[in-house]
């Protein structure tokens, strides 16, 4: 059961988010709009975005009075109903206000159709079938997507941690020992904990959107969103997988430990028998002389 929160800033734009969206119409009883998360970097400053504000938890803005753009803080910009080049406007001026910007955006789209049916409907692979294309039903959506892409983005990122452990893992297999460089063991350390910080506290896959706290009604919407991009067995999988790679990385740093301690150790023998020698040197040495 939700606790509703003191404050309900969703509840109070509602009403002006709904005249925000224009939808394009493709059939005489049809009407359609397109959904685009982009995954810009780490973070969004959203303080101060000039626009007529919609939402404030996340933050929704009109464009242009043909749709919305809703921004996430830790990243991600859901665009809804905008044309392609109102899109490239739009990221164009939130270039300055993202820090950690990626290379490459990580995008998901999504297509949301008004159907006549008794309930939301979420086919595998097909349109998101809502009754109304009211907003508190766009902000649910926007919500799962963003959170999609947000997974997609560390799902490949650990992929790519996988990638680096895999030769340690088979040359250890192979040969019984490996080339190990401490400083790259602890960049994959410090790459898990991150994914780990993202999934677990910024983005918060496993929460509930704000929407929700004024329209319960909508919990099925969602969680048949979730179901359906998978969010909970993505989650949970990413947790294994990052499990792996810190009991990895802490075996192969115990490894470069004790390949560390045995070369002391033997550098600690070599210099101990080349006291001896000196020693038995210096005693051979005084005998001859007398």
């Amino acid at each position: 059961m939700l606790s509703r929160p003191t404050a309900g800033p969703v509840a109070h734009y509602l009403p002006i988010l709904a005249s925000a969206i224009q939808m394009k119409r493709s059939g005489p009883n049809d009407q359609v709009v397109t959904a685009h998360a982009i995954l810009l970097g780490d973070r969004i400053n959203t303080s101060g975005v000039e626009g007529e504000t919609l939402s404030t938890s996340p933050l929704a803005i009109r464009i242009e009075n043909e749709g919305i753009a809703v921004l996430f803080r830790y990243g991600v910009v859901v665009l809804i109903g905008l044309s392609q080049q109102q899109e490239q406007e739009l990221l164009e001026k939130l270039s300055a206000r993202v820090s950690g910007r990626l290379d490459r955006y990580e995008e998901e789209t999504a297509v949301i159709k008004l159907a006549e049916e008794d309930e939301d409907q979420v086919p595998a692979g097909g349109p998101i079938l809502v009754r109304a294309m009211s907003p508190e039903r766009l902000l649910v959506i926007s919500d799962v997507l963003a959170k999609s892409v947000v997974l997609a983005h560390d799902e490949r990122r650990v992929a790519e941690v996988f990638e680096v452990i895999e030769p340690f893992a088979r040359e250890l297999a192979t040969r019984g020992k490996a080339r190990l460089n401490r400083t790259g063991i602890l960049r994959l350390i410090g790459n898990a904990l991150l994914v780990q910080h993202r999934v677990s506290g910024r983005v918060a896959i496993t929460e509930k959107p704000d929407a929700l706290w004024d329209r319960p009604d909508l919990e099925r919407l969602y969680a048949r969103l979730e179901d359906e991009y998978e969010l909970q067995e993505r989650v949970d999988t990413l947790n294994r997988k990052l499990a792996v790679i810190s009991e990895t990385a802490t075996t192969l740093a115990d490894i470069i430990d004790t390949q560390r301690s045995l070369r002391l150790e033997l550098i600690i023998v070599a210099l101990i028998a080349l006291e001896i020698v000196i020693t038995f040197y210096q005693i051979l040495t005084s005998r001859a002389g007398h």
